[in-house]
C-alpha cells in the first residue's frame, strides 16, 4: 500500500525539497541523478521513454487515476508516498493542482553522433536560460518534426521540472544531447555532414522563405539566447545566417517561438 506522510521533514523526501529554489534544483537534481516528472500526463511520458521511477508523491485524489502506475511501482519496489495537499506544498514549496509529482531517476545522455545519425533537422539551443523557452522549443520541436535537439553546455536543463512540465513530456520523445564545447563544436556538426545555419540579423543573412525553397539535406539551425542572441564566434563559423522575414517594425522573435517558426518553414 501507499506510505502516508504527515511530515514534510521526511528525509525519505529529499528528492522534492524546495521545488521553487531553481538554484538548489540546478545542483541536487544533475548531482543526484534524478529529475522531477510533473502531472499525469507527464509521468506517464517518462514512464513510456523507459525512464525509470525512483519514488512517487501524490494527493490521495490521485491514487485512483494513477492506479495502475502505483501498482507498477509497488511491484517494482518503488516507494510511493500520498499526503494532504498541505503536507505536499510543505515540502515541495507550492500548491501540487496538477496532484502528482515523480522523482525519475536520469537517463544517461548519447553521444552527438549518436543523437544526429540519421538527423535531418537538428535545433542547437545556444545558452537558452529560460526552462520555460526550453520546454517550449521541445514541444514545438515534436510538433514540427525537428530530429534532435542539442543544448550547448550553459543552456537551462531541459529535465528541470519547468522545462518538462512546459514541453508536456515531449522532452522525453525528440532525441537531445549536451554539446561538450562551444562554439568549438560547430566543426563536429559539420564534420556529421550538417549544414550549420545560425538564425540572427545580420547584413548578409539568408532569408528564411528563401532557404525553405532550396533547403539543405540535412541542417543544424542554431538559436540564441533571449537577451543576447548568438555569439559573435558562433556566427563566425556557422556555414550562413538566416533570418525571419518580419513586418510591423518588429526585428526579432522570442527564442522558442523563432525556433518554430523556423522548424515549421524547414519541416521535411
Amino acid at each position: 500500500m501507499p506510505e502516508t506522510i504527515t511530515d514534510p521533514a521526511d528525509p525519505r523526501l529529499r528528492d522534492y525539497v524546495g521545488l521553487t529554489d531553481v538554484a538548489l534544483r540546478r545542483v541536487l537534481e544533475p548531482e543526484g541523478g534524478l529529475y522531477l516528472a510533473e502531472s499525469e500526463k507527464v509521468i506517464r511520458r517518462s514512464l513510456a521513454a523507459g525512464h525509470r521511477p525512483r519514488s512517487l508523491l501524490m494527493s490521495p485524489r490521485w491514487l485512483d487515476d494513477l492506479a495502475d502506475v502505483v501498482a507498477a511501482c509497488e511491484e517494482d519496489g518503488v516507494p510511493v508516498y500520498v499526503g494532504e495537499p498541505e503536507v505536499v506544498e510543505g515540502i515541495t514549496g507550492f500548491n501540487l493542482h496538477r496532484g502528482a509529482l515523480a522523482s525519475m531517476h536520469r537517463p544517461d545522455l548519447p553521444s552527438v553522433a549518436e543523437v544526429c545519425r540519421d538527423a535531418r533537422r537538428v535545433l542547437v539551443l545556444e545558452d537558452l536560460v529560460d526552462h520555460t523557452n526550453v520546454g517550449a522549443v521541445f514541444r514545438s520541436a515534436a510538433a514540427l518534426g525537428v530530429d534532435a535537439v542539442l543544448a550547448t553546455p550553459r543552456c537551462a536543463d531541459p529535465l528541470y521540472r519547468r522545462s518538462v512540465r512546459v514541453s508536456m513530456g515531449t522532452v522525453f520523445q525528440v532525441p537531445w544531447t549536451r554539446l561538450a564545447q562551444w562554439p568549438a563544436d560547430v566543426g563536429a556538426l559539420q564534420e556529421l555532414g550538417l549544414v550549420v545555419a545560425a538564425l540572427a540579423l545580420a547584413d548578409d543573412a539568408v532569408s528564411l522563405d528563401d532557404l525553405a525553397a532550396d533547403p539543405p539535406d540535412r541542417l543544424a539551425l542554431v538559436v540564441g539566447t533571449e537577451g543576447d542572441g548568438l555569439s559573435r564566434r558562433t556566427l563566425a563559423q556557422a556555414d550562413l545566417t538566416v533570418t525571419i522575414p518580419m513586418r510591423g517594425g518588429v526585428d526579432s522573435l522570442n527564442a522558442a517561438a523563432a525556433s518554430a517558426v523556423a522548424a515549421w518553414a524547414l519541416r521535411t
